[in-house]
């Protein structure tokens, strides 16, 4: 397996670089991973490929307004995006500057926010927010959306709603789990309405999602690291569904990625933590049996993810049918359906 093996060539106008109208007026492309099958939808359709029993599993991480702009006190320009929040006053970013800056250099953010830097932490650097506000009002007051580099825009009062699931509620992400953004109220109260259970995980996505795979060998790839929460209420939930026969569906790679964390020991299991979980063709999957997800971008571990779980050679035909359909890509794009690929297939 190389890291080429996932890359395909993408027009640039298929990348979304805006929402649909509505959140539910995306299309859907339906993957069968068993057979290969591929069915054209719309996101509206999605009730009629579930049955009452099932279970859906979305991330309920907020994106924060990561992305600070300021200067250096020596008076030199800098860009700040945090990536993980510590504790009230202090929190991992990455710092873009002509030079980086040392232990001890003062950062004026937004010209109202001061920031001195601490240390690093690998590629971080480890930032103490000054004064009595907690980094998160901080952030919310000054600080901007970190819309993905793909989207040529600023990020302006639409997209602090689009780029938020209906559901977003424990702040801590840098980029939205994209899946969950077709989802509107209306189409949660219809998929209740027909016995469809829902449970919550939360993974606060890093800047690190959009990263490619730099090496042929993907073996070589250091995963990084994100913080997720498992609650007792959603491992009941997932038990009580398989009781009844229905299917776990992870509603995107994050919710995923969670799901199949809390499962590393055999059984799915509550706890918090960090996951440097990185699944890749031949993984066999412990919880999850459906996937929604949007489209992903080339050379990435979401590709690989997908694949695993899909089939490598079913994911690259459905995304040379995509592109052939003129589907939209990536975050505010159109999203898939992913019935499992059996590992005996």
């Amino acid at each position: 397996m190389l890291t080429s093996d996932f890359d395909f060539d993408l027009p640039e106008a298929l990348i979304a670089q805006f929402p649909a109208a509505e959140r539910t007026a995306s299309r859907l492309l339906r993957l069968d991973g068993n057979s290969g099958a591929l069915q054209d939808a719309q996101f509206s359709d999605l009730p009629r490929f579930l049955s009452p029993g099932d279970l859906l599993v979305f991330n309920d991480t907020r994106v924060i307004k990561a992305r600070l702009l300021g200067q250096k006190d020596s008076g030199g320009r800098v860009e700040v995006l945090v990536e993980r929040v510590l504790d009230a006053h202090r929190a991992l970013a990455h710092v873009r500057a002509s030079k980086s800056p040392k232990p001890g250099t003062r950062l004026r953010l937004a010209e109202a926010v001061e920031v001195e830097v601490l240390g690093r932490q690998e590629d971080l650097f480890l930032l103490q927010f000054l004064g009595d506000a907690p980094v998160f009002d901080l952030l919310e007051r000054y600080g901007s959306l970190p819309l993905p580099p793909y989207i040529a825009h600023s990020p302006d009062s639409a997209d602090d709603e689009r780029y938020q699931t209906v559901y977003a509620r424990q702040p801590g992400a840098v980029a939205a789990p994209t899946a969950g953004l077709h989802f509107d109220q209306a189409m949660l109260e219809r998929l209740a309405a027909m016995g469809i259970r829902t449970a919550f995980v939360t993974l606060h996505v890093g800047a690190g999602t959009f990263q490619p795979i730099r090496v042929e060998d993907p073996k070589e790839h250091v995963m990084h690291s994100e913080w997720f929460d498992m609650p007792q209420s959603t491992v009941d939930a997932i038990r009580d569904a398989r009781a009844r026969g229905g299917k776990i569906t992870a509603v995107g790679t994050t919710a995923m990625r969670a799901l199949e964390s809390a499962a590393r020991s055999g059984d799915i299991v509550a706890g918090s933590g960090d996951t440097d979980i990185f699944i890749t063709p031949g993984y066999r999957f412990r919880v999850v049996e459906r996937l929604l997800t949007n489209f992903h971008l080339p050379r990435t571990t979401l590709i690989m993810l997908v694949s695993a779980f899909g089939g490598t050679e079913h994911i690259r035909k459905a995304y040379q049918h995509a592109i052939a359909q003129r589907y939209r890509f990536f975050s505010y794009g159109d999203a898939m359906l992913i019935e499992r690929q059996d590992s005996s297939t």
